[in-house]
């Protein structure tokens, strides 16, 4: 999911396990269909980038505003299992809300996502979305819940997964 000569990743060195176990599982989930790649990876901060093509625009050529709710509960979803025991926990979206401020038609936009609460059962992330000149084009906040994982399953990587 990220390629580091394109796009410089920071890693807090206390995450690199659950950070090297997300972007290296090769799969065809959201994240990678949109494009979305990983910037800055701490338990205070998480930035992403994801391009504007033709798989997230609406019919009138601007970014559409699912899109920017999926990459908001995208960047809250992997910040939240930042905080967990993979092994024992998951982290799943529980309510999410957006206001759209600014239509953005081309280039990219930038997400970053900071915790407003961290609970043993929910997380409550604050996200912003800009675009590539840094002006505001969403605003949202994602509610997650914490799950405990069926450890009766058989073993995967669930980090890679969320």
């Amino acid at each position: 999911m990220s390629d580091a000569a394109e796009h410089p990743v920071h890693v807090d060195e206390e995450i690199r396990s659950q950070y090297d176990s997300f972007v290296n599982y090769d799969s065809e989930d959201l994240a990678t269909h949109f494009g979305i790649r990983w910037i800055h990876i701490s338990r205070n901060k998480v930035v992403a980038t994801m391009p504007i093509t033709s798989k997230v625009k609406q019919p009138y050529g601007r970014l559409h505003g699912g899109a920017s709710v999926a990459f908001a509960e995208t960047i809250a979803s992997f910040a939240a299992t930042l905080w967990l025991d993979p092994a024992k926990e998951g982290a799943v979206g529980l309510e999410i809300n957006a206001n759209h401020v600014r239509p953005v038609g081309e280039g990219f936009v930038i997400g970053t996502g900071v915790p407003i609460h961290i609970g043993r059962k929910t997380h409550v992330w604050g996200i912003e979305i800009r675009d590539e000149k840094g002006k505001l084009v969403c605003v949202s906040r994602c509610t997650v819940s914490v799950i405990p994982l069926d450890t009766r399953q058989p073993k995967r990587d669930i980090q890679s997964k969320l």
